[in-house]
């Protein structure tokens, strides 16, 4: 099992996707997953019931998950719990997709998505991206087997990726 982590706009999504064809390999995206089986959008929850409970559902989610050869998509900041963390690297190949935040801005102004999760900080795009990532690069490398340069051509990511099985 492939575990692919990063912040907002990385393209765990996007890279995921095509990696599990590559592979013939089970997609499965954490954040689909939720809002599944919640039943209402990510902002939703967020809005009607606070961070700390989407983290919880968050983590389930992620304990829920044992098919075998299946990549994994993962919501930006499931790293911020330990037991993710443990639950990863210890199920699987985690795979960090690192990029600048200039980078992340661009991506996520370029799809703004109606359901996207709210702010975190309530300050500007790129300032909540370079605060958010400065909090949690240490905790993405530390959980990652592998990093990767996410602003390389997706080609490239998923060819490096490949020879990682």
């Amino acid at each position: 099992m492939f575990y692919i982590i990063g912040p907002r706009g990385s393209g765990k999504t996007t890279i995921g996707k095509q990696l599990a064809e590559q592979k013939s390999y089970q997609f499965i995206d954490t954040d689909k997953l939720i809002v599944e089986r919640a039943g209402t959008s990510i902002a939703q929850i967020v809005e009607q019931h606070g961070w700390d409970y989407f983290r919880h559902l968050e983590s389930e989610v992620l304990k829920s998950i044992s098919q075998p050869n299946s990549i994994v998509s993962t919501g930006g900041g499931i790293i911020l719990s330990e037991e993710n963390q443990r639950v990863m690297r210890d199920n699987g190949t985690v795979i960090y997709l690192r990029a600048k935040p200039e980078i992340l801005a661009e991506r996520l102004a370029a799809e703004p998505q109606a359901d996207q999760r709210p702010s975190l900080t309530g300050k500007s795009m790129i300032e909540e991206i370079a605060e958010v990532m400065s909090q949690r690069e240490p905790l993405y490398r530390a959980t990652a087997h592998h990093v990767v340069d996410a602003g390389l051509p997706i080609d490239t990511i998923i060819s490096q990726l490949t020879h990682l099985a």
